[in-house]
């Protein structure tokens, strides 16, 4: 038997933005939604208001998400949404992992 040794797949390639945990369950939600305040993140993710902060700067730098701050009568509003950007990043991520976790046969 010859076989040909078969590549195992690799997350070398990923986005480490994204792949940096925190930050990846801030898109997960906000792919889930058209918008998403501070506090709904907050409480989703479970990160402190400091790091939350710190990963959405990142993010938004990146252009992954827009940060749009206002108000609900008199109380700040700090409002979250994916770029199109953000979106195709995200999605792309998405499709290395499940290539990754299956192998590299590309399988849901």
């Amino acid at each position: 038997m010859n076989a040909e040794p078969q590549s195992q797949p690799s997350l070398t390639g990923v986005d480490r933005l994204i792949h940096e945990p925190s930050r990846s369950v801030i898109l997960a939600v906000l792919s889930a939604v058209k918008s998403a305040d501070f506090l709904y993140l907050q409480r989703e993710t479970g990160l402190t208001k400091g790091n939350l902060t710190v990963h959405l700067s990142k993010l938004e730098a990146a252009g992954f998400i827009t940060i749009e701050k206002t108000y609900r009568g008199k109380l700040p509003l700090t409002l979250c949404s994916l770029t199109e950007q953000g979106k195709l990043a995200f999605e792309e991520y998405r499709q290395q992992l499940r290539k990754f976790v299956n192998g590299g046969n590309g399988n849901q």
